[in-house]
């Protein structure tokens, strides 16, 4: 029988296609992020194309070195961009690729799902969706060897999204990456200010008082916190920066934060 891979969606757009030049920017982008000694259970980065938020997302891909040797299964939720649907999306693909080889998708935890009834197998959210690609390579550039469970997160509540990670949240195998981005399109003063609030609400998880015009990932955001006040972790603040600051101007931004779990 043979595999079914899902093909990239984005490379060649979001960042690049040819493998040495990704394995360069990468490189670059990780050595120009600071150093920390955390150890994260979870990290939360944003998924622009690499030259507006690839500096963002490599401070908390940073922290991954720390506990690289010990990671053999990531759990990757992003939201859906292009296809509303109920509840979170599986996909049914043996392994996702990018430019730099193939993942093996984790079909053992996906079976510890299968009870869940606001999951479905949708590959059509998957198969253009970037909030997932666009972290596979720095997955890829820092592990060596991991299964990926992706799930997209169509229209979940917070709960449902806790209830996916504490069932699949093992020990210090598994690494859960959530993807966001914060406000979009405001002037460089107001994103600003609204991205810091929702940092502020982010550091005192309080899902609740993060709004959908805040972040898009807020969902899948959202569970993390409803999940890492029961488990008990802390949460530091890494990066909050905007397209402003990296690549773009000031009068319409994007922003991205980075925070780590522990």
């Amino acid at each position: 029988m043979n595999a079914k891979v899902r093909k990239p969606a984005v490379s060649g757009m979001f960042y690049p296609n040819d493998p040495q030049t990704l394995t360069r920017d990468l490189e670059r982008y990780l050595a120009q992020a600071p150093l920390n000694t955390v150890s994260p259970k979870a990290i939360i980065a944003p998924h622009a194309g690499y030259i507006y938020s690839g500096a963002v997302a490599a401070v908390a891909y940073n922290l991954v070195k720390n506990i690289k040797n010990k990671i053999t299964r990531v759990i990757l939720l992003g939201p859906s961009h292009r296809v509303a649907f109920p509840g979170l999306a599986l996909s049914t693909a043996d392994s996702y690729e990018t430019p730099l080889g193939n993942v093996s998708l984790d079909k053992a935890l996906e079976e510890k799902l299968s009870d869940k009834t606001y999951i479905s197998y949708n590959d059509a959210a998957h198969a253009a969706e970037h909030s997932l690609e666009v972290h596979v390579p720095f997955l890829q550039h820092l592990l060596d060897d991991f299964t990926l469970l992706p799930l997209v997160v169509g229209d979940a509540s917070a709960e449902e999204v806790s209830d996916v990670l504490l069932t699949v949240w093992g020990g210090d195998e598994t690494l859960i990456v959530i993807s966001t981005d914060l406000s979009h399109f405001e002037e460089y003063n107001k994103a600003q200010e609204q991205d810091h609030k929702t940092c502020q609400n982010i550091e005192q998880y309080n899902s609740e008082g993060i709004d959908y015009h805040d972040a898009c990932g807020r969902l899948p955001v959202s569970g993390i916190l409803v999940a890492a006040k029961i488990k008990g972790l802390k949460i530091a603040t890494l990066d909050l920066r905007n397209s402003g600051d990296t690549a773009g101007s000031k009068e319409r931004v994007v922003g991205y934060g980075s925070w780590a779990l522990y």
